[in-house]
Formats: structure tokens, C-alpha cells, sequence
């Protein structure tokens, strides 16, 4: 099956990223949000990023502006009845995510794949609630969208072998790389890489060390780009406390006990660099630690 048409559900920091990667390797793209405000502030966004591409020499005026064209936006979900491939980038809360499929159901096609974003719920549940569970699969992308090449397909126990080989496809055009993931709790990535955040928290509320010494051990001593604490600050601590929560009640080995640190964190409304403090304080010209 060829796909054309993407429907990306959710305009935040990750649907925007999934439109603007799409719409640059020519698809048309429907990008959908309950607010307009999102919906204006991620075409802003995505015409500014594709712009830095520009000045890079990576992307061509040209192909700026062929991309921008292919992306439509809209308030109404049933506006994505016609998409081929529909990917759902809305907050990491099964229940959100459970309601946008049941309301897409009535105005989709018979051969229209649908996917989720989800960085750790199971698909195979999610697909449960679906009339095609052969044709859903968990689609992955990491953040940020532009510029990080992998993307986990992620399979349900009832996902089909052409609609895996569909998306294998698109990823390939997307000039990504794919990685096959089974559907266990937080698949590949985040089953390998929050353990290692929540240690970092561990090591910071034990006293082992302070937020700046844990980050520059972890950059220095083990060449990660950046610090645990620095990264779950990116990431957002509540994403980071709801993968926690989900490995812990999924596999449920007290390794996966979210740090009472981070839960806390997280009670305050602190909540990484989009509320400005976590485990730095962003609000000055220069981060500065929390603790």
C-alpha cells in the first residue's frame, strides 16, 4: 500500500516535529490539534525550523516552501477521515489516546493504517479498541523529530505483516532508520534509557552526588551529549515519571520504582525546561541547578 496522506493528531512538541519530517519528504500532511493557538504556534515553529535547514544549506528555498504548502491544519478530527496513515501525538495518557481513536473510527477508510507516538503504553491494547487491529502499530519517533534518525515500529499481537512492511517503507522515505520493537512496556529506548534517568535521580536524592557533578560524570566519563538530569529536563519530568510508572506496574520489579525525588519534581510543577524549572532553574540566562 502507498501511502499519501498523513494525518498527525496533536500539534505539540512532537507532532509538530512528525509534520514537519513528512511534509519535507512529500507527503501531504493534516495536522490536527483541539486548540488553534497550538495549531498556529506549530506551523510557526515548523516554518522557523525548515528555515534553519535552509541557512544549512540542507534543505533548498524551493523545498521550504513546497513543504509548508503540503501542510493543512484543522481543529476537527473528522478532517483526517481521508489520510492513509493517521499518527496519534497526543499526551501520554491512555485514556486521551483511546478517545481520539474511538472518534476517529466512524470517518476513516477501510485501508487506513492507524499508529501512536506512544513512547511506553501498550499497542496491543490500544489496537483492542480499534475495528483494525491487524492494521495498527506503535510509530515511535524521538525528540527532536528533524533531527534524530530512529524510529521504533512497534507491533501488537494482531499487527499484519503488509501494514509492518508498509511503515518500514515509510520510514525509509523519511530518510530514518528503523528499529523493530515487541510490545513490552516502554519498547526499546525508554526501557534502557529511563532506568538510567531514574538512577540519576536516585544518585542526586541519596546525596551521592549533586545535579551538576552527576550530569558532567555522565558527559564526561561515559560520552553521553548530555547529562541525565540535563536529558530528563528536556524530556519533561512528568513524561519521564509516566514511563516510570508504566514499567513499574507493567513488569512490576521494584528496579522500575520511580524515585520519590522525581515524584516530587513533579508534584511541584517542575517539570523540565517547558515550565522553565526542574532539575535547573531555566528562568536566568544560564540554567542553574536545583539542588
Amino acid at each position: 500500500m502507498e501511502i499519501r496522506t498523513v494525518g498527525v493528531v496533536g500539534a505539540g512538541q512532537m507532532g509538530n516535529g512528525i509534520a514537519h519530517v513528512f511534509a519535507l519528504s512529500g507527503f501531504d500532511v493534516v495536522l490536527n490539534d483541539i486548540s488553534t493557538d497550538a495549531l498556529d504556534k506549530a506551523v510557526s515553529l515548523i516554518d522557523r525550523n525548515i528555515e534553519r535547514q535552509v541557512s544549512r544549506g540542507k534543505v533548498s528555498a524551493e523545498d521550504k516552501a513546497t513543504a509548508m504548502g503540503r501542510i493543512r491544519t484543522t481543529t476537527k478530527l473528522p478532517d483526517l477521515g481521508p489520510c492513509d496513515l493517521i499518527i496519534e501525538a497526543a499526551t501520554e495518557r491512555e485514556t486521551i489516546k483511546q478517545a481520539i481513536f474511538e472518534d476517529l473510527l466512524p470517518h476513516i477508510q477501510p485501508h487506513t493504517i492507524l499508529t501512536s507516538n506512544t513512547s511506553s503504553i501498550s499497542i496491543t491494547r490500544l489496537a483492542s479498541r480499534t475495528d483494525r487491529p491487524e492494521r495498527f502499530m506503535g510509530f515511535h519517533f524521538m525528540n527532536p523529530v528533524p533531527v534524530m534518525q530512529l524510529v521504533e515500529l512497534i507491533r501488537g499481537i494482531a499487527t499484519d505483516e503488509p501494514t509492518y512492511k508498509t511503515l518500514l517503507g515509510v520510514v525509509e522515505k523519511l530518510g530514518k532508520t528503523a528499529a523493530s520493537a515487541e510490545d513490552f512496556p516502554a519498547f526499546i529506548v525508554n526501557r534502557i534509557l529511563m532506568p538510567m534517568i531514574n538512577e540519576a535521580v536516585y544518585t542526586l536524592y541519596e546525596g551521592v552526588g549533586s545535579v551538576r557533578s552527576i550530569d558532567q560524570s555522565l558527559k564526561l566519563g561515559a560520552n553521553h551529549p548530555m547529562g541525565p538530569l540535563e536529558l530528563a529536563d528536556f524530556i519533561g519530568l512528568d513524561t519521564c515519571l509516566a514511563i516510570m510508572n508504566v514499567l513499574h506496574d507493567g513488569l512490576a520489579d521494584t528496579k522500575y520504582r520511580p524515585c520519590p525525588l522525581l515524584v516530587k519534581y513533579v508534584e511541584a510543577g517542575w517539570l523540565g525546561r517547558k515550565t522553565e524549572r526542574g532539575f535547573y532553574d531555566y528562568r536566568g540566562e544560564e540554567p542553574v541547578p536545583t539542588r
